[in-house]
């Protein structure tokens, strides 16, 4: 795709693409955002994605039918067997740091749905217990979202109707977590952005732009490509660590919509961050609730590891200077579920 600078100012059109004969424009700064991305002045200053581009990149930045009508596997296809041997060669220490966040039993304003555990036996010979997730894609937990976990107009993955494909009866019958029970093995590239902003973690409504990513890219010397897993940061959890527990439905900061074409082009197979949303949301939001969340899925493709704890994965990077290595996620099999709890694992 080619693109042309349409006007100059705070924020400016740019032409990224026609399909059908329709012109597809993105709102983007022009000469703006430094070593540090942009400032928080910049970034108050853009205007929120509209549902008219909203709507367009549905078109325009779709993947349905790349891998073929009938693909379950989406982005992963991405992941080569070739893709798997460069990301384990990325293993030099032999250090290992888990991206999940404690399962807690005890319920709390984040963990409103907590896990059941009980101890079932316990004796000279030997232990027992039971665990239960009464929702798999809580707020409390670390889980991985299959395709079948959210749709647009009727219509899940690669276009293929929900209609009698997943109900509550029977659950998914196509696109269920069954289908990455074999795994997934490839290169993640993580992006600190509160160390890019020289803060512990961002303000709650903080939006993340394009320039931001770029910036850490520079900052960082990597660049996330085709097959990666991009994994985000914004601080969530290093902020409970701090002031306590708190709302994150209304208390986080989070990618803007505008980084949904920025994503496409990058190719990236999976997407793992701690929380799917920024909020509060800025005056003149007409879209609301989780619309990166729900494109990344639905129409790139792309799998995402929801809620995970990146605190550690943080500081062990820092003190190697390295923001690329190993990832393996291995969820659950779970025939016919939306989702699995998962504890991703990066090898440094």
């Amino acid at each position: 795709m080619s693109s042309r600078k349409l006007a100059v100012g705070v924020s400016a059109l740019i032409l990224v693409g026609a399909i059908g004969g329709a012109t597809i424009l993105v709102r983007a700064a022009v000469g703006q955002g430094g070593a540090t991305g942009l400032s928080m002045a910049e970034a108050k200053a853009r205007p929120p994605v509209t549902k008219a581009e909203y709507e367009k990149w549905q078109t325009a930045y779709t993947n349905w039918g790349r891998w073929g009508k009938d693909d379950q596997n989406g982005a992963l296809n991405l992941i080569t067997p070739v893709k798997r041997k460069q990301a384990a060669a990325l293993v030099k220490d032999g250090i290992t740091v888990s991206l999940s966040q404690d399962e807690s039993p005890e319920k709390s304003i984040d963990n409103p749905n907590p896990i059941d555990w009980a101890m079932l036996n316990a004796s000279q010979s030997g232990a027992g217990d039971r665990v239960g997730w009464p929702g798999i894609h809580g707020a409390g937990h670390t889980h991985f979202d299959a395709f079948a976990h959210v749709f647009f107009g009727g219509k899940m993955w690669n276009g293929q109707p929900v209609d009698g494909v997943v109900t509550k009866e029977n659950g998914a019958a196509k696109a269920s977590i069954l289908d990455v029970k074999n795994g997934v093995i490839t290169r993640g590239v993580l992006f600190d952005i509160p160390r890019l902003k020289g803060v512990d973690y961002l303000e709650p409504g903080v939006r993340v732009f394009p320039e931001d990513l770029e910036a850490w890219e520079k900052k960082a010397g990597v660049k996330v490509g085709a097959g990666d897993a991009f994994i985000f940061r914004w601080g969530r959890w290093a902020r409970r660590a701090k002031i306590g527990t708190y709302d994150v439905g209304k208390e986080q900061a989070g990618l803007d919509n505008s980084v949904i074409p920025w994503l496409r082009r990058r190719d990236i197979a999976i997407l793992v961050w701690e929380s799917p949303d920024y909020a509060p949301r800025p005056a003149g939001d007409e879209l609301g609730g989780i619309a990166v969340h729900n494109f990344v899925l639905t129409h790139l493709g792309v799998h995402i590891v929801d809620r995970a704890n990146l605190d550690a994965l943080a500081e062990t990077a820092a003190q190697r200077n390295r923001w690329e290595f190993m990832l393996t996620i291995a969820p659950l099999a779970i025939p016919h579920g939306t989702g699995s709890p998962v504890n991703p694992i990066a090898a440094f």
